[in-house]
């Protein structure tokens, strides 16, 4: 798949940071790569943090991520940490 404008909302932010939600059916593998947010570069800034709800198998993911390089040509998010949860019942 690809990056889908449609799912990245702004929820917030200040001091030239910001907060994004993103959700895909990419996999969080294919969605860390670079220029994965490449028609979003006019967005996103260094620093930026991301919720992103993903799928890998149709088993969904969230994982934070922030934007770790913006040139204006090329664009690039760490690969992220896992949020873990457990559901007992």
């Amino acid at each position: 798949m690809a990056f889908n404008a449609a799912n990245l909302h702004l929820v917030g932010g200040g001091s030239g940071q910001r907060l994004w939600l993103y959700s895909s059916t990419d996999a969080a593998t294919v969605i860390r790569v670079a220029d994965y947010f490449l028609d979003a570069i006019e967005m996103l800034n260094v620093n930026d943090v991301l919720i992103v709800a993903s799928a890998t198998g149709g088993t969904p993911v969230v994982a934070h991520m922030y934007v770790n390089a913006n040139d204006g040509s090329t664009v690039d998010v760490v690969d992220g940490v896992a949020v873990t949860s457990t559901d007992t019942d």
